[in-house]
């Protein structure tokens, strides 16, 4: 009966309220009623669409993304004279009536036949509807019908009113009509709205803040108090003497709250990457955030859908945790930006990975993000899948693979090549069996020309000898080397097997080249870079993260040894003179006819790639004169250092096996002649005594000196010459060699 009785109140009434542009258009009375009783009545009523936020790896919040900004909270969290403003001025007789105040509606119905102006009979629970039809409504098409001028519309409000009236408490709805109403600015519900107008939580509204705020939600863009402070004063003023007259409030104090001019304290909600602390790295999790909505298809999708997918993080409510350090991105971008000016044609991007995790620590640039000079909102350091473009060739960093994969196939250390300034190599044969025409090779220095072995080839990044090197590796062994540590094209196509890959041709992305030498720091254990942690829907639920595989993809003592002798190109090789202050190891790169400039390099705990090149083009604009241990390796030095700051300084691990390498010779100077031979013996050599003693300053009966001299690196088991000290010094010929420079065994 409760039912037939509101259709057929609803029938009659709503057929003939004047609704604007609606006239005597519509249902009449009778069919009204009956189609109401006929109607689906159930409404979603879940949360309404939530900011999704990030946050980074130790909790603190770095960017928001939202369509509407909104902040729900429970009723118990919206201060008492914020509920009572809202009820005095849209719905005083809210917790009397049931979803239709038929005394408001015949208010509404008497003014409207009788004047030009129309007024509202809506309940707070049929605004409340009419709110949650909106945030529904996921197409222009179904947001055009729920908020048509029509009397079908109105009288399916009501439906849907009654129903949730039977459903809900009192409350709740007020809660949930609280958390959905817009209060302009572009803040949709009360907590937001507080926050928006007045930076403070809706807990903490005062009397004048209430009213204002209960004030706009009639006509937001009418009774902003930024635009239109006059008629929103105006219109704050009539909800105080609302509450006034309906015993909510004095009238004593309405006049005190009436006569405060409006006081204001904005905070304006700004979502996206562009007003992230780490732009760059939040560009590269909101497209993480794109393939996991949409279960790794984002990029199969048509534009439509993937629109969807983008409206879902803004509208999903997703609170996400992240691998990302501030502390190393403030120094990643302090790093780039000292280097390279945001202003200039140039660009330096870096990416920071850590080993044994594959967890992206930073990622930047030194542009800005956004539009305008100086900016862009291109990912530079990232792959296309992540709004980067399609990378950078990798120049002489991939050398590391081949070196790699020569260590596997155990070629000895102590190789050694002919590797003159230019030569030619042929013999070359992909993975599928084809051939390649002899290729043609030359050093960047042509000065660089004699025998190299694996060491002094990698330090001074001989092209030559690793031209040759490939060859003896086989080319399809190389390129699966550098793929089991994760590369690939930035284009996400896999690496070109071509001859000169070794030389870095192959175009490839900082975020994985930095988490492929993250994978020799670990010892050979490679990890997929990973940017998101977990991601919590609204509800406590967790979504499902694809699986991030960490493999071991070379033994650990080859490794081992690959770092053993990268540790020799910042202390002896191109990039000499970029020590971090920790045993660290890394490889120049500089691409070629100097189209762009790399670095990679890694400690324990801690790996990072950097690139130079000129945006508008490579190809066409050369940053000539410039090598990856210029500008490229003293970035990485600087920000590594910043981001490793106060943290353990770990050793790499010894390498263990026999890798054929050449051994240094142990200082014996000034050392008794049997202890010396100890040592050398223990160092693998073969000592041998000069019967006769030199003249030297050492005390006699010591080791004057030896030959091969100390610290020269000679083939293990060699022999080592002994030079005994007879003690007499032979300052007497200052046209000899210096007394510590090698013994003079020829006597007087």
């Amino acid at each position: 009966m409760r039912l037939l009785a509101a259709g057929v109140v609803a029938g009659v009434l709503v057929a003939f309220i004047a609704l604007p542009g609606v006239g005597s258009v519509g249902l009449t009375a009778r069919d009204a009623a009956n189609d109401f009783q006929e109607m689906d009545a159930e409404l979603n009523t879940s949360p309404p669409p939530e900011k999704t936020v990030v946050y980074d790896a130790k909790g603190e919040q770095i960017a928001v993304f939202f369509d509407k900004y909104r902040e729900s909270v429970r009723l118990n969290q919206i201060a008492p004279i914020m509920q009572k403003a809202v009820i005095g001025i849209e719905d005083s007789r809210f917790y009397e009536h049931g979803a239709l105040d038929l005394k408001g509606t015949l208010r509404a119905l008497v003014n409207n036949a009788s004047s030009d102006s129309t007024q509202g009979g809506s309940t707070l629970t049929q605004q409340y509807v009419k709110n949650l039809l909106v945030e529904n409504a996921r197409t222009e098409e179904e947001y055009r019908e729920v908020t048509a001028p029509t009397v079908d519309r109105k009288i399916r409000e009501l439906r849907y009113a009654l129903r949730l009236e039977e459903t809900m408490s009192k409350n709740q709805i007020l809660e949930g009509y609280l958390n959905i109403a817009y209060f302009g600015g572009g803040a949709y519900g009360v907590q937001a709205a507080a926050k928006r107008w007045f930076s403070k939580p809706a807990k903490d509204l005062t009397l004048p803040e209430a009213a204002l705020l209960a004030g706009i939600t009639q006509n937001p863009s009418a009774y902003d108090p930024v635009q239109n402070p006059r008629d929103a004063r105006k219109r704050r003023d009539t909800v105080l003497y609302r509450m006034a007259q309906l015993g909510m409030i004095t009238k004593a104090q309405a006049d005190a709250a009436a006569a405060q001019p409006i006081k204001l304290n904005e905070d304006k909600p700004v979502g996206g990457c562009e007003t992230s602390k780490a732009p760059f790295f939040c560009e590269y999790v909101k497209y993480e955030m794109y393939q996991i909505l949409s279960d790794g298809k984002y990029w199969e999708l048509p534009k439509q859908r993937q629109a969807e997918i983008e409206s879902k993080l803004r509208r999903g409510g997703y609170v996400i945790r992240t691998t990302l350090s501030m502390k190393a991105q403030n120094a990643l971008d302090k790093a780039v930006r000292s280097r390279v000016s945001p202003t200039s044609n140039k660009v330096a991007v870096e990416a920071m990975v850590q080993p044994g995790t594959g967890h992206i620590k930073a990622i930047g640039q030194s542009k800005r993000f956004g539009a305008g000079p100086g900016k862009t909102s291109l990912n530079l350091a990232a792959d296309m899948w992540h709004g980067g473009g399609v990378g950078v060739s990798a120049g002489s960093t991939f050398k590391t693979f081949t070196l790699a994969a020569a260590l596997e196939k155990r070629i000895p250390i102590r190789t050694s090549i002919h590797s003159p300034s230019r030569t030619t190599v042929s013999g070359f044969t992909s993975c599928n069996g084809d051939g390649f025409p002899p290729w043609t090779v030359a050093n960047s220095d042509p000065a660089e020309n004699g025998p190299y072995n694996l060491k002094n080839g990698t330090w001074m990044s001989v092209n030559t000898f690793y031209a040759e090197l490939e060859k003896r590796v086989g080319l399809c062994d190389a390129v699966k080397m550098a793929e089991r540590f994760g590369m690939k094209q930035g284009n996400g196509k896999p690496l070109q097997q071509v001859p000169s890959q070794v030389l870095g041709v192959n175009d490839v992305d900082m975020v994985h080249l930095a988490a492929a030498y993250a994978g020799f720091a670990a010892r050979g254990k490679y990890c997929e870079p990973v940017a998101v942690l977990d991601v919590v829907a609204p509800d406590g639920g967790k979504l499902k993260l694809p699986e991030k595989e960490c493999k071991q993809v070379v033994a650990q003592n080859v490794a081992d040894q690959v770092n053993e002798i990268l540790k020799g190109v910042l202390t002896q090789g191109t990039a000499r003179g970029n020590g971090i202050g920790r045993p660290a190891a890394g490889k120049t790169g500089t691409c070629e006819d100097f189209t762009c400039a790399v670095f990679a390099g890694h400690t324990p705990n801690m790996a990072a790639a950097v690139a130079y090149w000129d945006l508008r083009g490579p190809w066409k604009y050369k940053v000539y004169g410039v090598y990856g241990a210029t500008i490229p390796a003293p970035i990485w030095a600087q920000s590594m250092r910043g981001a490793l700051a106060g943290e353990p300084a770990p050793a790499f691990a010894t390498p263990v096996g026999d890798f054929g390498d050449l051994a240094d010779v142990p200082d014996v100077r000034g050392r008794p002649v049997p202890e010396a031979m100890a040592m050398l013996r223990e160092a693998g050599f073969n000592p041998e005594v000069v019967p006769r003693p030199v003249r030297s300053n050492r005390p006699p009966g010591t080791v004057a000196n030896t030959s091969p001299g100390p610290r020269q690196e000679v083939e293990p088991g060699a022999k080592i010459m002994i030079y005994v000290s007879n003690g007499r010094d032979r300052e007497d010929r200052p046209d000899r060699p210096g007394r510590d420079d090698f013994p003079w065994p020829f006597g007087d």
